[in-house]
């Protein structure tokens, strides 16, 4: 597909991972629907991009919020052909913390966004992207997810996170065998530790220590080369029902 002719939803669009495949979009001429809570983040990366953006403030595990942001999108581009969803939160917890066992709503926060908000992003852009015109090799659209490595070697206190991880890697795969009749690809990326809004509390030191933890390259992962990623799936056909891993190698201790 070609970038000049995306038109692209990134959820948590407006800093981090997302914020960095919506700047590489608009470099390459795509437009792009910012969708995120943070109102003032989203409303000034979009007036900082122009008029190849737009913010929604909306939340992705609700129908209503979603299908609103889908009609936004539609009026102000004329389609959406590109799905890239990085909305996500870590909230740790060991499952016997000190307080006790870990609560099932803290549990349930991180599935319901990180996987619940994901599926629900997934199904009814695929539903507007069914209506799309096929290019020259039949394509109609690209989902591409954001899992994590911990999917795979999650560390104690990731039970949440770990789980609503690998269920995204999960339903990757049967979700293209299904959509693939649409001529709708999906591509999950795994990545390790990067420079995100996520580690920007940990003490420097701390991070240096993580850094040490990659084979190679020996440092954090730079949101600019998850966007890169992101725009090679898009152009390359071939790349459908797969996870991949954007990790330096590394493989996660158990703590």
């Amino acid at each position: 597909m070609n970038s000049k002719d995306v038109v692209a939803v990134v959820t948590g669009g407006a800093s981090g991972l997302g914020e960095a495949c919506t700047k590489a979009l608009v470099e390459k001429g795509a437009k792009v629907v910012i969708i995120d809570i943070d109102s003032d983040k989203g409303e000034k990366l979009a007036a900082g991009i122009g008029a190849g953006a737009i913010f929604v403030k909306t939340d992705v595990t609700s129908e209503t919020d979603v299908r609103q942001a889908i009609q936004k999108a539609v009026e102000a581009f004329g389609k959406i052909n590109v799905v890239i969803n990085c909305a996500g939160i870590v909230n740790p917890g060991k499952i016997i913390g000190r307080k006790g066992p870990l609560p099932l709503e803290a549990f349930n926060k991180v599935l319901q966004l990180n996987l619940v908000g994901t599926l629900n992003m997934i199904r009814l852009t695929v539903e507007q992207m069914m209506n799309n015109t096929p290019d020259e090799e039949s394509e109609k659209g690209v989902i591409i997810n954001t899992a994590s490595i911990a999917a795979f070697e999650g560390q104690i206190g990731q039970a949440a996170y770990s789980a609503s991880k690998a269920g995204i890697v999960g339903m990757t795969l049967p979700i293209a065998r299904e959509i693939s009749d649409y001529g709708i690809r999906i591509v999950t990326i795994a990545p390790g530790i990067f420079e995100t809004p996520m580690m920007a509390g940990l003490p420097p030191a701390v991070k240096e220590d993580m850094a040490k933890t990659v084979p190679f390259p020996r440092r954090l992962g730079k949101p600019v080369e998850f966007a890169k990623l992101v725009l090679h799936i898009i152009d390359n056909t071939m790349l459908n029902g797969c996870c991949i891993r954007l990790d330096g190698a590394l493989r996660m201790p158990a703590k």
